[in-house]
């Protein structure tokens, strides 16, 4: 593999061309550098990726998106381009890294959508910048909390097999990212043996992540920078559940979307922190939503957007 020729074909620059009117650009927040790209016009709306993509996981829906908003995607704290601190993974303040870029741009109130890392770091916006927050949208995420405590160690019988299983899930690299210093040892070079086992695991159609989105992310994540920083997202959760206990419950309009594998989970504990909410499933798709859904996401999300709630 030629390194030089990787980083260009995969590089912010050479993907964002199949954005056409978005912009590459990069900025510095509460002490570190960001990435994001914007285009469109209208109401901001930033959104916020999950584990294991980057930016280009919205480029399924951006430009429709962008039609109607000025879209703002964000590679968060340790991922992509942004810088890789040492420190700083905790939700509450990657979610000031979100608010200090917010007020950079001269906003004063955003819409957010957050999808799996992406969701938590959005929730933690809205619990702790809610003057801020006008919409908040999570997809097959939310919000660390002591119901992690509870995930099984090992499987239950017969659970374990080709597909996630809704009912009693499995997902052991929640515990695998938890160790330090193994976990990028283990693969760099070599992520995508991670990346495509999870892609498959987690999706019904795991065709709808194609070879150019798979080879994105294998790139991003294929050194142990970005392996150690994308693993200390999940390092700090007991940080997250900690903060979690002093948040007052969020107010503004909550949209909710789930795929089979989460919704349940997702309309059992959003009520509990939020009181403007709406929960919906797309039963059809697994847990990377914007791939094999991206009109049905589309859909709710405009129409949610666009409501009077």
């Amino acid at each position: 593999m030629n390194v030089n020729v990787d980083a260009e074909k995969y590089s912010d620059e050479e993907i964002i061309k199949m954005l056409p009117g978005f912009q590459n650009k990069y900025t510095i927040v509460n002490g570190i550098k960001l990435h994001y790209v914007e285009g469109g016009k209208g109401k901001p709306l930033f959104c916020l990726p999950g584990w294991p993509q980057t930016w280009y996981s919205l480029q399924s829906v951006a430009l429709q998106l962008a039609e109607e908003n000025r879209v703002i995607i964000i590679d968060l704290r340790g991922m992509g381009t942004s810088e890789k601190p040492d420190s700083g993974y905790d939700k509450k303040t990657m979610a000031t890294d979100i608010h200090q870029l917010v007020l950079q741009l001269g906003f004063e109130k955003v819409n957010l959508m957050g999808h799996d890392i992406g969701g938590m770091v959005a929730m933690s916006f809205a619990f702790n910048f809610p003057e801020a927050t006008e919409k908040l949208i999570v997809l097959d995420g939310s919000h660390p909390s002591e119901g992690m405590y509870q995930m099984p160690l090992i499987p239950f019988p017969g659970t374990f097999n080709e597909k996630m299983d809704s009912e009693m899930p499995y997902a052991w690299w929640m515990g695998f990212n938890q160790v330090k210093s193994l976990p990028e040892q283990l693969l760099e070079g070599r992520f995508h043996l991670l990346q495509d086992w999870l892609f498959n695991y987690v999706m019904i159609d795991e065709s709808k992540m194609t070879k150019l989105e798979r080879e994105v992310y294998a790139y991003a994540y294929s050194d142990k920078e970005s392996i150690r920083a994308s693993n200390a997202w999940y390092q700090t959760f007991n940080d997250d559940i900690e903060d979690s206990k002093h948040y007052k419950k969020l107010e503004m309009p909550v949209l909710g979307i789930g795929s089979y594998i989460s919704y349940n989970y997702m309309n059992y504990g959003l009520p509990l922190v939020a009181n403007n909410l709406e929960v919906v499933e797309i039963k059809n798709s697994g847990h990377y939503l914007f791939e094999e859904k991206p009109e049905e996401v589309l859909n709710l999300v405009l129409n949610f957007l666009k409501s009077k709630k």
